[in-house]
């Protein structure tokens, strides 16, 4: 089958500590999907890395900077932060991202 599945029950939950969780998703060496979750006031702190992010907002409120430019995303809400950006986010009230990464975050493996 030329698909990669991922049962979401059979994901393993990282707890990153501060709030927030992370659960790597379905993945192949282009793109991974991941699924982090946020209490209310946690952090995803400022960082850069090489890949094109996409993140899209399935639950909560979340306030997200892009170089040193913020914007409050809602259900439904979504962005594309370019390779290389410096960007994070405070979770505005207790919600999940839906992330996209191109190419794959090796670092989040294993």
């Amino acid at each position: 089958m030329k698909a990669h599945v991922a049962k979401h029950e059979e994901q393993r939950v990282n707890e990153l500590g501060g709030g927030v969780t992370r659960r790597v998703l379905a993945h192949n060496g282009e793109l991974m999907a991941v699924e982090v979750a946020f209490e209310a006031g946690a952090e995803g702190a400022a960082h850069t890395h090489p890949h094109t992010q996409c993140s899209y907002v399935l639950s909560g409120r979340f306030s997200y900077t892009v170089e040193g430019e913020a914007v409050e995303l809602n259900p439904g809400d979504s962005i594309v932060v370019d390779s290389g950006a410096v960007h994070g986010t405070v979770c505005l009230e207790k919600g999940v991202l839906l992330d996209i990464f191109t190419p794959r975050r090796e670092d989040f493996l294993g």
